[in-house]
């Protein structure tokens, strides 16, 4: 499990992240901080993996405030302001979320950290769990078993080795909440988890015994993935 704070000078905005990372079970949030430099100790004192951070602050910027630091953790940048994105990404950023985020968005900026950390440990690459909400409910699911995802109207069908899920998303969104690493658009109406096609041509992709359309706009993509 990922070890992380969150830093902003806003406390709604702390507020936001402190909602969203309860859906994430591989993020352990140790502390939430308005003052960067109460930070600063906080992580001297403790291990901290990943940090969500806010870039535009009072006292000292997160851009400057990881110029600081000779070996940063993870850094997820949190702002409100797209002109710091190209600096951002040129300090080894994991991620950049634009405020305000969806939880798909911000669930993938986690699934990225989660990744990083375990390539970083030399272990291998496995998924985690997610929640998604399914009418009234949070469902967790383990990605490892998502099968595939379809569209349905104005709802996103999950399958899994054991059930089925609707959750009201658009397909954006199940693209962003599935690692791109492990899963891929074969379709506008269908994404499917690489490890779990048996069969591919140029017309469909096989799950197992089931078969799904591929659309000619999605193959060059499908090239790259599967050779």
């Amino acid at each position: 499990m990922l070890q992380a704070i969150v830093i902003d000078d806003e406390p709604k905005a702390l507020e936001v992240i402190r909602e969203l990372t309860r859906k994430v079970t591989f993020i352990d949030v140790k502390g939430y901080f308005t003052d960067a430099f109460d930070a600063l100790g906080f992580m001297q004192q403790n291990v901290v993996q990943l940090v969500f951070l806010d870039i535009n602050m009072p006292d000292i910027s997160g851009i400057q405030f990881v110029k600081t630091m000779p070996d940063p953790p993870m850094i997820v940048f949190t702002t409100a302001y797209s002109q710091y994105a190209v600096e951002g990404f040129e300090l080894n950023a994991i991620d950049y979320l634009l405020k305000p985020f969806s939880l798909a968005r911000f669930l993938m900026a986690c699934n990225k950290a989660y990744e990083q950390y375990q390539l970083r440990q030399k272990k291998p690459v496995t998924l985690p769990a997610v929640f998604i909400k399914s009418g009234y409910e949070q469902v967790r699911v383990e990605l490892e078993e998502v099968l595939y995802a379809e569209s349905c109207g104005n709802y996103v069908q999950f399958v899994t080795t054991g059930q089925k899920i609707a959750s009201r998303l658009t397909m954006g969104e199940a693209e962003a909440l599935l690692p791109a690493s492990h899963f891929i658009r074969i379709h506008r109406s269908y994404i499917v988890a690489l490890k779990h096609i048996t069969k591919i041509d140029r017309r469909a992709a096989w799950i197992g015994k089931g078969e799904l359309p591929i659309g000619p706009a999605y193959l060059s993509e499908i090239d790259k993935k599967i050779k």
